[in-house]
């Protein structure tokens, strides 16, 4: 079986369409015409018109809407006709006459009455694909052009104009351009067949890792006996279990949304009572691995965007820096007050949170003073132990950039922001509490893979307010606590 349909596209604004039908689907062809090309001729004939057609028909005064019965002599200003009617005797009567005339015809949801199919369209710029199932299913081709219209950049318009521009400027007959434009895109197939390397690699470094741990703990069994082990796994504080159980969901929502990892934590391991600068180191300890294995997953995927990559990234280590030196001076000296004020901000957070949540859609705006973003976002993530997501993460968001980029470049420049707090508070004071951040570090790791692959596709609004809602209970019970 094969799909002998020949594709063309028509300067629809040079032609006369009639659409026989004024119900909802009548409504869905005119739009698709009308959406294509809004200078397309349309007339639509009916004996009951849908108020939809009568809205279109104020945006589009060409669009011509008749409330009576189909005539023939409809047909006599027709190049193509459209039959929109549930009446299948009807649709044949009127094919029939508008075959007699040489009109082509297309039956909605009636194959076996088309002369020729509306497919589904993907519309990107410049770039317009036609999508065809040969009348099969319009479901299947419906779904394929939303995963084009995801997969295929909004600036592709941009590329499509460049390489006009040096076909223009290219000099030679025809033969001469292909060549070079051959050339000019072959490093488009290139990477295809990187990437299929990379597969076989990667399959290498699996199979090396799982033979590394079988040999390692076959040597460390050798050394320890097994009820030694159950010693040690005794010993271990019952605080561990639950730091994995935090870690696990606040990376698997940080991942696939970009916010919420460092104030979960933070606002959990105040109600531990742990020293406000521990709560801090602890959890940039235990979020550069997470982040690092997040943010690599991320790349894996195509979800980085390099260029702003860097310019988060590196004004962001330098406020990391900033806020992690600022809170081991106030937390050591001015310890309930810091607790209160670290209180309130996770509460802050919380409440931006729900906003995000709630949140229209956003039209696409310029980025500005991105490296100030970073900055700010580095300092109060060190400072408050969290907030590079719901700062960082929800300001590109609100520009209307596409959420599996910003979540999978925020979550990459994240792990360089952890690195440097990281650095800073254990140069100032070492490694404490190692369960929570092993704790930390297991949960997120384990989580971390799992988020990447979710990153657009799990429900935003759900797993935000999930967040807020704990981050703003803990956050007020450690108020009162406090006072």
């Amino acid at each position: 079986m094969k799909n002998n349909l020949f594709p063309i596209f028509l300067k629809s604004d040079s032609y006369r369409f009639l659409i026989v039908g004024g119900g909802n689907v009548g409504l869905e062809k005119a739009e698709t015409l009308l959406r294509q090309n809004p200078l397309t001729t349309l007339t639509v004939v009916a004996q009951k018109i849908n108020s939809g057609l009568r809205q279109l028909q104020q945006k589009h005064p060409q669009l011509i809407v008749r409330e009576r019965s189909f005539e023939e002599n409809d047909l006599d200003t027709t190049d193509f006709l459209i039959i929109a009617t549930d009446n299948t005797a009807l649709n044949r009567d009127i094919k029939q006459k508008a075959n007699d005339k040489g009109i082509l015809v297309n039956a909605a949801d009636q194959p076996d009455l088309c002369d020729f199919y509306l497919g589904s369209i993907v519309n990107k710029g410049y770039l317009k694909i036609a999508i065809s199932t040969n009348g099969k299913s319009p479901v299947l081709a419906r779904r394929l052009r939303e995963h084009l219209e995801e997969a295929i950049p909004e600036n592709i318009s941009d590329s499509i104009e460049n390489l006009n521009a040096f076909r223009e400027q290219h000099k030679g007959d025809i033969q001469a351009k292909l060549v070079s434009l051959n050339k000019a895109t072959k490093a488009l197939v290139k990477e295809t067949d990187k990437r299929e390397g990379k597969k076989y690699k990667e399959l290498t470094f699996e199979i090396t890792v799982v033979f590394l741990a079988v040999f390692f703990g076959y040597g460390l069994s050798s050394i320890i006996s097994v009820d030694e082990l159950n010693g040690y796994i005794k010993e271990i504080p019952p605080a561990f279990y639950g730091m994995v159980l935090v870690g696990f969901f606040a990376q698997l929502v940080d991942g696939a949304v970009g916010l919420g990892y460092g104030v979960t934590c933070a606002t959990s391991m105040m109600l531990f009572g742990i020293k406000l600068p521990a709560i801090s180191g602890s959890i940039h300890t235990a979020e550069m691995f997470s982040s690092g294995i997040s943010g690599f997953s991320h790349y894996k995927f195509g979800n980085v965007n390099k260029k702003l990559l860097l310019w988060l990234a590196i004004p962001g280590v330098v406020g990391a820096i900033c806020g992690a030196l600022l809170l081991i001076y106030l937390g050591n000296k001015y310890e309930t007050i810091t607790y209160a004020v670290l209180a309130t901000y996770t509460m802050i957070i919380g409440i931006r949170l729900v906003l995000i949540a709630f949140r229209k859609k956003i039209v696409r705006k310029k980025i500005k003073n991105t490296g100030l973003l970073g900055f700010s976002g580095g300092l109060f993530d060190a400072f408050g132990g969290g907030g590079w997501g719901p700062i960082v993460t929800s300001t590109l968001l609100a520009k209307g950039r596409k959420s599996n980029y910003v979540v999978g470049t925020v979550s990459l420049a994240e792990f360089f922001v952890t690195l440097a707090a990281s650095a800073t508070f254990f140069a100032s004071l070492g490694v404490s509490h190692w369960y929570i951040v092993v704790g930390l570090i297991l949960g997120g790791s384990i989580a971390a893979p799992l988020a990447a692959r979710l990153a657009g596709k799990l429900p935003q609004k759900t797993a935000i307010l999930a967040v807020a809602f704990l981050v703003i209970v803990f956050s007020i019970r450690m108020l009162f606590k406090i006072f």
